[in-house]
Order: C-alpha cells, then sequence, then structure tokens
C-alpha cells in the first residue's frame, strides 16, 4: 500500500477520481463491500482504440483503488450485440452479407469474415483478443445472452412498472414527430429477425406484454426472454440498475444521453454510477474516429508499430483533452515511454505517482537502461536497410559490445517494431533532397572531418563536430537548417536523430559512405 498522506495529496487523476468515487458512494459501496466498474462496447464495426482506451483508463482506476483500500472491484465490458445494424461499415470486406441483414441484431448476421456463428461474435471475439494481450482482468457481458437468458428480465418488468416516468423524462427532449411514435421497447420482429422501431399501442403490466402497430399488423410480445430490447438511453440506465454500477467513463459525445440516462436510473429507484467524459480521439483531419468509417489507428496496426505498454501510455495523459491518433503518433508516443522509463529510477516518490509509467505499469515500471531513442532506430534501420532483428542487433552492439538482447527485452523488441513502421510508413513516403552545389560542398566538408576521427569517438564529441562544421559553413546563425539538410539529404525526412549519436550506432565509416553516395 501507498503512503496514505501521498495518495490524498497527489493529482495523478485515477486517484482523484477513486478519491472522489468513495467518497461519493461511500454507503453505497460499504453496503454491497465491491466497486462495479463499467465499459461500453458497440460492436457494429472492428474494436478502434477508443474502445481500448475506456478498458485501460478504467483500469488504471481500479489499480489505483487497490492501492487506497482492499476491496472486490468488478469491471463489467459489455456488448450491444443484441442493437440492429443500421449502416455497413466501410472498412469491412465482403459488405454484401451485411447488406442483406440491415437492422437485425449484430449476432442474428452471419460472420462476413467466415470464422464465428455471427458477425456480432466476432467482433466480440476480436475485442476480448485484443483486451487480453494487455493482461486486462474484465467480465465481458453479451447483451444478447443477457436479454435471452432472461437475467434482464427483473429490470426490464421494472422500466414497464416505470413506464409513465421514463417516458416523460425522454420525450421533452424528442422532436414532435418523434414522441408521437417512440416507445423505449424495441421488438424483435418473429417473421424478418430484425428489431423494429414501431409505435406501441397497448400494455399490459401484469403479463408483460406489450401490443405494436406493425405496419397496421397487430404485433403482440413478451418483453422478457429477449423478445423485446430497449432503445438504448434506457437500455444504458437499465443496466446501471441490473449490475448496481459505481462508475463508468463516456465519450464526451455522449454527455447528454449521460445525463438522461442518469434520471431514468433514479427513476428506476438507483443513484446512478460516477461518471467520466473522455475528450474524443481524432484522425489527422481532426474528424472523429469511428468503428464505421475506421479512421485513425487500428489496435492491430499500433501492435504492429509498437508496444502495448506505449499505447497504454498514450491513453493516460490528460483524457479530458482531444488526442489526435494516426500513424505518426507511434514513434513519439514510443520515445515518450522510454523516455519516462528512464526519468523514473530517480525520482521522487511523488514524482512517480505522477509519471505516467507508474499507472501503465501498476507502480512496477521496468528497470532496463535505455540504450537508443525509438527515432533514432528507424533511422538505423532505414540507413543500414537492415531486414532483421540480428542485423541491427549488430549496429547496437558496435557501441555497447557487451549488450545482449537477453537482458534488454525492450530494446529487443524495438527492433521489431522498428523494421515493421520502416518499412509500412517511412519507406513509401521519403523524399530524399538533391543537394545544391553549396550544400553538397557543406557535406563534402563533413565527411572530410569525419574521416580525421576515430571509430570510437564518444557521440557527445562527434556531435561537437557536426556542429562546427556547420557553423564552418555558413550556418551559424540557423544550425537547425544544418541539421535538416543532413536529414533530408541521408534519411529523406524533415528530423532525424541527434547525430553524434547516431554516427556512433551507424560507425563513423559507413556514415561517411552514405554521405559519399548522397553527393556524388
Amino acid at each position: 500500500m501507498l503512503d496514505k498522506d501521498l495518495i490524498q495529496s497527489t493529482s495523478s487523476w485515477p486517484f482523484v477520481e477513486i478519491r472522489k468515487l468513495l467518497k461519493e458512494r461511500k454507503n453505497l459501496i460499504q453496503s454491497k463491500k465491491k466497486v462495479v466498474f463499467q465499459t461500453g462496447y458497440g460492436p457494429s464495426g472492428l474494436p478502434h482504440i477508443g474502445t481500448f482506451g475506456e478498458v485501460a483508463r478504467t483500469t488504471m482506476m481500479i489499480n489505483a483503488l487497490n492501492h487506497v483500500e482492499k476491496i472486490d472491484t468488478d469491471l463489467i465490458t459489455f456488448s450491444d450485440d443484441m442493437d440492429g445494424l443500421r449502416k455497413v461499415p466501410e472498412n469491412i470486406e465482403n459488405k454484401e452479407v451485411l447488406k442483406v441483414n440491415l437492422n437485425k441484431p449484430l449476432t442474428s448476421i452471419p460472420d462476413p469474415f467466415g470464422k464465428y456463428k455471427s458477425y456480432g461474435e466476432h467482433n466480440n471475439e476480436k475485442l476480448k483478443e485484443f483486451l487480453k494481450k494487455f493482461n486486462f482482468k474484465f467480465n465481458f457481458i453479451s447483451s444478447t445472452e443477457t436479454y435471452k437468458k432472461g437475467h434482464f428480465n427483473s429490470s426490464i418488468l421494472r422500466v414497464l412498472e416505470k413506464y409513465d416516468e421514463i417516458m416523460n423524462i425522454v420525450l421533452p427532449t424528442l422532436g414532435t414527430e418523434r414522441r408521437k411514435t417512440y416507445c423505449p421497447f424495441l421488438p424483435i420482429c418473429p417473421d424478418t429477425g430484425k428489431v423494429l422501431e414501431i409505435p406501441m399501442s397497448e400494455m399490459d403490466k401484469k403479463k408483460g406484454t406489450l401490443i405494436f402497430d406493425n405496419d397496421g399488423k397487430k404485433l403482440e410480445t413478451k418483453i422478457t426472454d429477449g423478445k423485446c430490447k430497449l432503445q438504448w438511453k434506457v437500455d444504458w440506465a437499465m443496466r446501471w440498475f441490473a449490475f448496481d454500477v459505481d462508475f463508468e467513463m463516456y465519450g464526451k459525445d455522449l454527455t447528454e444521453s449521460a445525463i438522461l440516462s442518469n434520471k431514468i436510473c433514479k427513476a428506476l429507484g438507483k443513484k446512478p454510477p460516477n461518471g467520466f467524459a473522455y475528450e474524443l480521439f481524432l484522425d489527422e483531419k481532426g474528424e472523429k474516429i469511428s468503428k464505421s468509417k475506421g479512421n485513425g489507428i487500428s489496435i492491430d496496426e499500433w501492435l504492429r508499430y509498437a508496444s502495448p505498454e506505449s499505447l497504454a501510455l498514450y491513453m493516460y495523459p490528460n483524457p479530458k483533452r482531444a488526442k489526435k491518433l494516426y500513424s505518426e503518433v507511434v514513434p513519439k508516443t514510443v520515445d515518450e515511454y522510454l523516455s519516462l522509463i528512464e526519468k523514473y529510477q530517480n525520482q521522487s516518490k511523488t514524482e512517480q505517482l505522477l509519471n505516467p509509467v507508474w499507472h501503465v505499469h501498476n507502480g512496477k515500471p521496468p528497470k532496463e537502461k535505455i540504450v537508443m531513442p525509438f527515432s533514432m532506430l528507424l533511422n538505423l534501420v532505414g540507413s543500414s536497410n537492415a531486414k532483421s532483428k540480428d542485423v541491427l542487433w549488430k549496429f547496437i552492439q558496435r557501441f555497447h559490445e557487451n549488450i545482449k538482447s537477453k537482458d534488454h527485452p525492450i530494446l529487443d523488441d524495438l527492433t521489431k517494431y522498428a523494421i515493421n513502421y520502416f518499412n509500412d510508413k517511412v519507406q513509401p513516403n521519403k523524399k530524399f533532397k538533391a543537394p545544391s552545389q553549396k550544400e553538397r560542398d557543406a557535406l563534402k566538408k563533413l565527411a572530410e572531418k569525419l574521416r580525421s576521427i576515430s571509430q570510437d569517438m564518444q557521440p557527445e564529441d562527434i556531435q561537437t563536430i557536426v556542429y562546427s562544421v556547420g557553423k564552418e559553413q555558413g550556418y551559424e546563425k540557423n544550425l537547425r537548417d544544418w541539421f535538416k539538410l543532413i536529414y533530408e539529404v541521408l534519411f529523406g525526412e524533415k528530423d532525424g536523430p541527434r547525430m553524434g549519436f547516431f554516427i556512433s550506432f551507424f560507425g563513423v565509416k559507413e556514415t561517411i559512405k552514405l554521405l559519399d553516395d548522397k553527393i556524388k
């Protein structure tokens, strides 16, 4: 357990939210001796990083809670897989399978990938697969199974009992035409299997049955055992009621819906959970990422280019600030992760608790010495034309002869990620600068200077030499342009690594050859 004073004083947001939760729900939590957290997931498209973010951030709060108080916790990951499919996602192949099954529950639609019984099950399994990679402890619950097995029956009947109160809450938020036909219950058509949004004409609260007008035809159905599902705002509140949820975070775009669901939950007879509205994830263009568009970067892509820990780090800082999420974000996040790992060991307890890696690793970040940043490794891949980890390790071991991959698991993983990222994202977009005669002469002077130094010169000393050549060649007032020239000519990029360290790793002779090849 952490020092109590430290826990109470830290401004680390997971601890701030946990302190607030324990204070505001003290009696409720004490009575049931448990804290229930929930995350929601709509499997209409493949899982995206926003979904992962909810689970990751909630897990960080649970970890914080475990340091504050020893109490049982439950993290429910709920899948709205009984929802009717309203549109076909853009990033799905074999779209025809989905087109002919619009408005059916996601778990009633064949899997277009041919792997599972249904489209909903496919997306559920993908989500679970991703979450397990991060060793999250979660209780996955399917809407379809819970409805059909009757686990929601008593709560659904409670909704029917409080029908008038709920209608008084919802109707003022709807347009005039929508009010005329709105019903909290959506029957499943016994003929087509579709989720119907049709007006209700009669109800029998004692029997738990409703009669709907289905295009002039009378449709009588039970509301229990999966014969109906609830409109999602009512459904959200019903889940809070049924599962006795204490906390749930959600995207900022759902704030108004959360306010409405809070009122409904109160009408059902329970205190709604504490909420936390996080800002949205945006793509490179500043547009909201979505499952249907498939914009932004997928979880699969991130894990091809970087570690699960770096993704968790991306999720930690400033959850109430919008974040852009595209492939160029990955290397920056990896380098930030490495930097924070390095800082952690020399920080005070107070500083460590504010360091994001504390939350990424639940207070036990690795102690590995960081040898080189990811950005430099990417340049090393390009310059060496390395196609395997073994080749990269040969270059790394030039600088650190005694370094071994088994003692540096983070670096060893980085070599794999760097090759993948370079081949997929860097190489196709490289634009090498053709230097002018003046620029060519300046780079020749750098090559000449490097010929006069030893292979084992220290990186900082090499860096000083690169600086001095730049000053001598007319870049004294703007050394930034000097390094930009080197990066654009050698690497095909506007930014790059500290040249002293790069030359040391890559090799003095190899760097000279690289320069000579580029300025022929």
